[in-house]
């Protein structure tokens, strides 16, 4: 995928009021930690994540969602009245139907003519978006499209402590760890035709790569399988998601640099999915990234899903971490497994 018109013309972001320290976790699970004989301090250690946020309890998700457009809007100076299409990307949803992008839609005040739905694929929804909104301002479809999320790890992990303290059993520990590190936020990404945004980030294209057959390792959802079960429960076979997840992403990059004629060097900066310490480490050495031309933000937000990387990005430009010249990939994956990277003139 090439793009010759497309910016990304602003960010805009909300965390959560509510933050939850790895110790705060652990505390809750003393009466496992006890029965297994582990020693604390090691939720942190082995995922490098301190903290992390939750939203209130009941807060509306398209709330969230909406704050974030706010500011995206509020930040480009683009009329509301310009937005041709909305899509919601995150893997949480207020329902099955009708998409939450109605409701994040409403709450805009977005015209009817507004192209409004959702896109669901694990972590990799907004960048899924991104790519939908930027194949309709490079088809003249639209001018401009807004993609939004916002994911909410409470209800989940308090689900899953309970879990682990009704079983206390060292294999669902391996298989709910993963789960422990989920935090929560929102977030908002406005692409533009360029002739809107001339300021705005210059969208150049990207590749998408899928390994289907590893689609059970990462699963999410009620137990039965089927809407309307009787719980959820949420499980990683988290070596394997980290070897396959790996193996995948090299190939993605491979082919992303082959794709946008990228010389030996590039991309200058580099934003990731981020999981935690591990996968960050071993995703960058298996590219060939030094760990200075990657930023993160893992260790204090944890693992937020579909909106980890676009915060992320938002906060690096934010920080000064990316600067105006910068080619910067954006390296997402999501349980599947499926892996795509965007490349960004900054």
């Amino acid at each position: 995928m090439n793009y010759s018109r497309v910016s990304i013309a602003s960010f805009g972001y909300e965390l959560p009021p509510n933050v939850v320290t790895s110790d705060d976790l652990e505390r809750q699970l003393e009466p496992l930690y006890e029965a297994l004989r582990i020693q604390k301090g090691q939720l942190e250690a082995i995922t490098g994540i301190r903290e992390r946020r939750y939203w209130d309890p009941d807060f509306a998700l398209h709330a969230g969602a909406a704050r974030a457009g706010r500011k995206a809007l509020e930040a480009s100076g683009i009329a509301r009245e310009r937005i041709g299409m909305l899509i919601y990307g995150a893997v949480c949803r207020e329902n099955l139907e009708p998409a939450t992008a109605c409701a994040v839609a409403d709450a805009l005040g977005l015209r009817p003519e507004c192209q409004i739905y959702d896109v669901s694929n694990a972590c990799l929804g907004v960048l899924n978006g991104m790519v939908q909104v930027a194949n309709a301002i490079e088809l003249g479809q639209v001018q401009a499209g807004l993609v939004v999320a916002c994911e909410s790890a409470r209800e989940i992990v308090g689900l899953t402590i309970e879990r682990l303290l009704r079983e206390k059993s060292m294999d669902v520990l391996r298989k709910t760890i993963a789960t422990l590190t989920g935090g929560s936020g929102a977030v908002a990404v406005l692409l533009t035709d360029a002739s809107l945004a001339p300021a705005g980030h210059r969208l150049i294209g990207g590749v998408a790569r899928s390994a289907p057959e590893h689609h059970r390792l990462c699963t999410w959802g009620p137990d039965t399988g089927i809407p309307g079960g009787t719980g959820h429960m949420a499980e990683t076979d988290s070596a394997k998601v980290l070897q396959n997840g790996v193996a995948l992403g090299i190939d993605t990059f491979r082919e992303f640099r082959q794709a946008l004629a990228l010389g030996p060097h590039k991309p200058d900066k580099i934003i990731c999915h981020q999981v935690g310490a591990t996968h960050q480490r071993t995703i960058l050495d298996a590219i060939g990234m030094p760990p200075e031309r990657d930023f993160t933000t893992f260790r204090y937000l944890g693992n937020i899903g579909t909106v980890s990387l676009p915060i992320t990005a938002a906060i690096a430009e934010e920080r000064g971490f990316l600067s105006p010249g910068d080619l910067v990939g954006l390296l997402g994956i999501g349980s599947g497994l499926n892996c795509l990277m965007l490349g960004v003139n900054w």
